[in-house]
Parts: C-alpha cells; structure tokens; sequence
C-alpha cells in the first residue's frame, strides 16, 4: 500500500491544528493519495518487483545494488518498470532523496522505466519536502524539456497537473509551484509562467512574494514597463486607489520592497520618471518601507534628467534611514559630473573614501567624463593612471570620450598612442567618429603612413571613408608637396560619389 504523509503541525492560538486548515485550503487543489497502479503488469508481480526493488535498494552494498536492480528489472514481464511502479518504489524510499535520484537517474540512462510526468512529479516532490531545491529546478527543466508540447499531446501546464496530482501523496512542500514558475522564467517561458500562475491563484494557492517579484521584473523586462505595473496590480490585488484590500488576509502575498523595486526599476529603464515617482510614493500605501535599492533608483532617475537638487533631497532622506553603498555614491557623482559639476563629484568622491566605501570602476569612469567634459586633461591622466593601478579595466565608451578629448586638444600622438595601448590591453573598439578624429588629425600633422593604418582599421570595422576623410589625406599630402597622390584621391572620391 502507499504510505500516507506523516507531517507534524503546529496548532494556532486558537488550538486549531495548522494541519488541518491546510487541508481544507488544498481540498478541493490535492486530491487524496491513491495508490499508483499499472495497466500493463499484473498487480501482484507489480508489488513483488516494487518490494523487491526496495529491499535491494535499502539494504545492499552501493557496489552490488544497481548490477542486482537490473537483473530484477530485466527479469520482469516488460524488461522496465511501468511509472506507477516507479513511483511506488520512490515514495518508500522517500526519507533518502539522494537515493532516489540516483535511482531515478539510473532508470532513466539504461532506459528501465517508462517514465512519465507522473514519476517526474514524484521525484520533483520527494527531493522539494527535503528542501533539496536546486536538484527539484533542474529536474522540473529536465520535465519540460522531455515533455514538450511536440513530443505529448497535453495541455500547456501539463507539468502543473502532474505536481498537483501526485502532490498529497508525496507528503509535498507548497515551494514545489514556486520552483515549477522559477524553472519557466529561467527557461524564457514567460506565457507558461504566467499562466501557471493564473492556474494556482484561480485555486486560492499563492507563490511566494520573491517568485511573484521574479515574475514581474521578467515581465517588466522583456513586455514592457506596464505590462508588469498590470501583472503587479494583480497579483497584489490593488484597487483604483491603489492600497490594498485587505492585502495577506485575503490574498495570501503581500508586495515588499523588492515588488516596488521591480515595478520602478522597469519605468526607469524607459525613462518615465514621474511613474517612477509614482511608485516610489506607493511605498506608504502598501505600508512598504523603502531600502537602499530603491533610493537608488529615484536618485538615478533624477540624476539622468540633471535634477541634481532633487536628487540631493533623496540622498539627505537616504542619510537619515540608511547607510548609503557604492551605487549611491556612484550614482550621484555621475549626476554631477553629467552637469559639469566636477568639483561637487570630488566633494561626494572624498565622503565615499571617508565612509571607507570602496570605489570601483565606475567610480572613476563618471570622473574621467567629467573631467572629459570640462577638458581637464591632466585630471584625467592621473584619475586613469590610478584606475590602472587598482587593476580596473576602462570600458569603451570611457576610452572613446578619452581619445575624442585627446583629439579635441590636438594631443594626436598621444591618442594614438592610448588608443593603440587600450585596444591591444582591453580589445576596445573605438566609435566611428574616433576614428575620423584620428584619421584627420593624423593627416593635419603629417602621419600619413599612421593616418592610413586607422583608415584601414575603419574599413575593417565597416565603417566606409567619407568626403571628410577624402578632403584630410588631400590636404595632407598636398601638405607635403605630394599633388599626385592628392589628384589620385580626388579621382577615387569622385568615383565612389557616382
């Protein structure tokens, strides 16, 4: 017979057993164990080859277990075992998941069950009730992917029905529905998570808040910004005035501050600020307390538009509630320096080393921009010298703005001479209007052989030589008293422009 669950619950300050109003909630969702049966084996030889699998599999050597599994298995009527004989030899095993999985394992790679959703699911929920969670998602992808809707005929969520079928019977954790959502939005299967998720709340089972969060950053992400606001608003349950009706009472989840993260997070990236604030004022109403994170955020949403006075106001706010990290220091300096604001960058730069927060490669790349911007050079020289020796790698967009402000203050040489270091070190790649800057300046203090070299690199990059570029290796060689190759260029320009 199949062993019924044997979990022990506490009882609430009424004395009502927790056990028991978990049973009426999954009622009508889990329906009573029934033992697995099989169509295509005799009952009886069905829980002789079950018990006999068991005892082997308890009580033999590692060693000699598996070579005497399969000759039991070999010996039977259909040379395998059926999955509901699978699933009865699991569910006596189930106190020894890492058993069960080699077992599982083992039938699988010598082909020795007929496996089915329904032995998935066993397996799925014996390793979920020993909170073995990483080996229950790798198996539940393992599921979706040897049951795909190609290779069964089943419904969209298939996998879901099997969970809930086999779920009481297993003895079972609820997190099992919220690693079956992780899977699919690990998977990129946002419809399936989606509708998983309609299907469980439809039968008053809800995820855990982090899985509902998981599931509208991914939304937000890859739908669009509203698209997860809508997904937020209903799973929390938010009316028009957005508060929440009742909120965990009724719904059984409550938003956090990583909900409102997400939501926020997604109307930053598309650069609507005021939904931003919004949401950020939303915290109150759903009696969500903000964290680091999400100032953060509203300081980089100000900060991208220049509203450095707004920004400073979070950032006085964020003082008083929490201690600030790399990100927030980060942040607002690059919000000064956008601006031109250097020396307020330095003044927020001086606190961050102060608090003994370390800086990082970011830190400096805001500061070389704004410096960039202002034309300091030598600020730049010694900030990047200092980078070096702290062993952070420039990204391209800070060796682009370094080369153009080398280029700008006709330092050539020494653009090329960076450029040429960085590309080697660092494999950057350099924008096209780098290289128009080089080639033009190269060709205005006489470097035509250096000027050809980057003209070449330019082609190899696909970028195509223009009429500004024709015009600079003319005037170049006219320079230098070379009309011949000044008059074949000429010709080469005029041809390409026909």
């Amino acid at each position: 017979m199949h062993p019924t669950c044997s979990m022990k619950f506490l009882t609430d300050a009424n004395g009502v057993s927790i056990n028991f109003r978990k049973s009426i909630l999954f009622a009508s969702l889990f329906p009573k164990p029934m033992p697995f049966s099989s169509s295509s084996t005799p009952p009886t030889s069905g829980v002789d080859v079950a018990s006999a699998a068991v005892s082997i599999l308890k009580h033999h050597r590692s060693k000699s277990r598996w070579s005497h599994l399969r000759s039991l298995i070999a010996a039977g009527e259909d040379n395998r075992l059926t999955a509901a004989e699978f699933s009865q030899i699991a569910l006596q095993l189930r106190n020894s998941p890492q058993l069960v999985i080699r077992f599982f394992h083992f039938t699988l790679h010598h082909s020795l069950s007929s496996h089915t959703l329904s032995s998935y699911a066993t397996v799925i929920h014996i390793l979920s009730r020993s909170r073995l969670k990483s080996q229950a998602l790798t198996l539940i992808k393992s599921a979706m992917c040897a049951f795909s809707e190609s290779q069964q005929q089943t419904s969209s969520i298939a996998i879901l029905d099997a969970l809930i079928k086999t779920y009481r019977a297993c003895d079972s954790a609820p997190f099992v529905f919220d690693l079956l959502v992780k899977a699919c939005l690990e998977s990129k299967k946002i419809d399936l998570a989606i509708e998983i998720y309609g299907a469980l709340k439809s039968k008053n089972v809800h995820l855990k808040t982090s899985t509902c969060n998981s599931l509208i950053e991914i939304v937000s992400k890859n739908r669009g910004c509203f698209a997860g606001y809508d997904l937020y608003r209903e799973i929390f349950n938010l009316d028009a005035e957005n508060a929440c009706r009742n909120r965990k009472r009724e719904n059984g989840v409550s938003p956090n501050a990583s909900t409102l993260n997400a939501v926020m997070i997604g109307f930053y990236r598309e650069g609507l600020a005021d939904k931003v604030e919004e949401i950020w004022e939303e915290f109150s109403r759903v009696a969500c307390v903000p964290n680091v994170y999400s100032f953060n955020v509203l300081m980089a949403t100000y900060c991208d538009e220049g509203r450095m006075k707004e920004a400073m106001e979070v950032w006085e706010k964020m003082d008083r509630d929490l201690k600030r990290d790399a990100v927030s220091y980060n942040t607002v300096i690059g919000g000064f320096c956008r601006i031109g604001e250097v020396e307020k960058a330095e003044e927020i730069y001086r606190e961050m080393a102060m608090k003994d927060i370390e800086s990082t490669r970011i830190t400096y790349e805001h500061l070389i921009n704004g410096y960039c911007k202002i034309g300091d050079l030598d600020s730049v020289k010694l900030l990047y010298k200092d980078m070096c020796r702290k062993e952070f790698s420039p990204g391209n967009s800070t060796v682009n703005v370094i080369i153009g402000s080398l280029g700008e203050k006709n330092e050539i040489s020494a653009a090329l001479e960076f450029w040429r270091m960085t590309k080697k070190k660092y494999d950057s790649v350099l924008e096209k209007e780098n290289y128009e800057k080089l080639v033009k300046g190269l060709c205005e203090v006489g470097m035509m052989e250096e000027g050809l070299k980057i003209q070449a690199e330019m082609v190899v990059e696909g970028f195509e030589p223009n009429s500004d570029i024709y015009g600079a290796f003319v005037d170049g060689y006219l320079k230098q008293g070379n009309e011949r190759m000044a008059d074949k260029l000429r010709e080469e320009m005029l041809c390409k422009s026909r």
